[in-house]
């Protein structure tokens, strides 16, 4: 008897796994953290786009024009784009603990920290870590912390470094943050 509950079993498990690893390749949803840096923020840019919402912005994207077209081609490549951008009106009006625990979520074997920049005593910095697969990158996320200001950009899919900071400036992606990022990347 035991044979055939054991394959109920690995069933489930064969079914799960797949599951699993598409959940680590969707967008997360706000945490605790950011709707508490929201409420504090004197202004907030919250973006969130899946694979349907790219591909919908990318059929108004100019194929004449090589920059929108770039970006295009990117993507339809892309499972989905985070942004989180919040502005404050005194400076460090989040902690330490508050910026921790945004990172908290890139810390697995998946994410690999790729930049670390801190400043001793104060929650400003900019981290940068890179999902890779089989040497290619599948997914950026920048957290990029200043005195009024903190932008978290998250990138799933395919990315092509050479055409990252075209997506500044779009989907709202803070130009500065990408360019920071990219800069901090290809050093």
């Amino acid at each position: 008897m035991k044979p055939i509950r054991i394959l109920p079993a690995l069933l489930a498990l064969a079914l799960a796994a797949p599951i699993a690893a598409l959940a680590q390749d969707q967008l997360p949803t706000p945490s605790p953290i950011e709707k508490s840096l929201a409420d504090r923020a004197e202004h907030t840019t919250e973006v969130t786009l899946d694979r349907n919402m790219l591909a919908f912005a990318a059929k108004f994207m100019d194929s004449k024009d090589k920059d929108q077209a770039a970006v295009s081609d990117m993507l339809k490549g892309l499972q989905g784009v985070y942004v989180r951008e919040y502005q404050f009106a005194k400076e460090h009006s989040y902690t330490t603990e508050d910026i921790d625990g945004l990172r908290k979520y890139f810390e697995s074997s998946e994410w690999s920290p790729m930049v670390r920049e801190r400043t001793k005593g104060v929650a400003t910095g900019t981290d940068v870590y890179v999902k890779l697969v089989n040497g290619s990158m599948q997914g950026l996320f920048v957290l990029d912390a200043e005195d009024k200001e903190l932008s978290l950009v998250l990138i799933l899919g395919p990315i092509d470094i050479e055409h990252l900071s075209q997506l500044g400036g779009n989907f709202g992606i803070p130009k500065d943050a990408v360019k920071k990022a990219e800069k901090k990347v290809t050093k």
